[in-house]
């Protein structure tokens, strides 16, 4: 049976900025529309903490059935190094979906914004299908899309809207701003295992458009946030905080230059989900210093 260090590093907690930056900087632009409220902020953590655990396990489980996991570059799969049934992994998966969906459906009973649900049910059946099933969408080169949309966009503006009830030109830029982060991240975890992936038959986007171009595309990626905010600072000065969370990826832009493989890409990912947690604390801190607006 796995071990309990197994399990957390199963769950994989390097992935857990992408669940706490885009609800931190929504509550920023709640905050900025003078409509912060602390439990609904907190039941969105909880909604976005468990999805992306869930999506972990979810993943862990199917590429480790199909066998994508057998000679794993990356940390350690739970089913694909032996160390748990695929079974147990596929229970952890759910029980993570139901936390979920349980903190959802308390948000939107608080909010009143029961249309939410449907959305809610999207990114769970999202989640699930990124790997799974019989034509699971990530094996087709659309993983970077819906991380951008779930933990981009539906993330941020769902954060934002369960509080406020309205979005935002602040919470709409930070949405595209950390979407464009956590694709970034999953960018580079593919770029990582293109070799393997190529073999198993997974046609990631990685995979799909060539090492040189995904390289490419995770320094455009890493850009983009930045340019948001300096826009923004056209209208609120503090939003240029968000500069000060780009040395954290100056090393890993050069690794993308100079054609680092393999695991001297896994800090990569680190540093990057590093960056977006930095931009996320001190773009909410600046919409909260900088008083409301639309």
């Amino acid at each position: 049976m796995a071990t309990v260090a197994q399990w957390i590093e199963g769950a994989r907690p390097r992935t857990l900025p992408n669940a706490i930056a885009p609800v931190l900087v929504g509550t920023g632009a709640a905050a900025a529309l003078g409509a912060f409220d602390p439990v609904r902020a907190a039941l969105a953590l909880v909604v976005a903490l468990a999805l992306i655990v869930g999506v972990n396990f979810a993943n862990d489980y199917s590429d480790g059935v199909r066998g994508t996991d057998d000679d794993r570059v990356g940390p350690l799969r739970l089913v694909g190094s032996g160390a748990a049934e695929p079974k147990q992994v596929r229970t952890a998966a759910f029980a993570c979906f139901g936390l979920s969906a349980v903190a959802g459906l308390a948000l939107v009973a608080l909010s009143g914004v029961w249309w939410m649900l449907a959305v809610g049910a999207v990114c769970i059946a999202a989640a699930w299908f990124y790997t799974g099933g019989k034509r699971p969408y990530g094996y087709a080169g659309l993983g970077e899309v819906a991380v951008f949309i779930c933990f981009g966009l539906v993330a941020v503006l769902g954060t934002l809207y369960v509080q406020a009830g309205e979005f935002s030109g602040y919470g709409i830029g930070s949405a595209v701003a950390v979407g464009c982060f956590s694709a970034a991240v999953l960018v580079a975890n593919n770029l990582r295992d293109i070799p393997t992936d190529r073999e198993s038959g997974k046609r990631t986007l990685a995979v799909l458009i060539g090492e040189q171009d995904t390289r490419n595309l995770y320094l455009a990626l890493i850009v983009v946030p930045f340019v948001i905010s300096c826009v923004g600072a056209f209208r609120n000065g503090l939003l240029l905080l968000g500069l000060l969370a780009l040395p954290l990826l100056i090393v890993s832009a050069r690794k993308m230059v100079t054609g680092a493989k393999g695991k001297a890409l896994i800090p990569v990912l680190r540093d990057t989900g590093l960056a977006m947690l930095a931009w996320s604390v001190l773009t909410a801190a600046a919409l909260v210093l900088g008083g409301t607006g639309t």
